[in-house]
């Protein structure tokens, strides 16, 4: 799996466990909706480190929380 994919999962993941829109997710981390949609959509193929400990602030978790899933076990190199 690539990076970009294992963080759209875990984006998912969180705001399907917080029963949580990703307007909401946009709102809280004082991105532009479009921003998120196009990490959760793959479209941005190598989101920067701070957008997402932005999303992370917004969540009240920290950048090890999030990376600490099993999604990123076994992330592909990209080039």
């Amino acid at each position: 799996m690539k990076i970009a994919e294992a963080i759209s999962k875990r984006l998912l993941n969180i705001c399907n466990e917080r029963n949580m829109s990703i307007n909401k997710l946009a709102s809280i981390s004082c991105l532009t909706q479009s921003a998120v949609e196009n990490i959760i959509s793959c479209n941005s193929r190598n989101p920067k480190i701070l957008t997402i400990f932005r999303i992370c602030d917004g969540l009240g978790i920290s950048l090890k929380e999030f990376f600490d899933d099993d999604l990123f076990e076994n992330i592909n190199r990209e080039d």
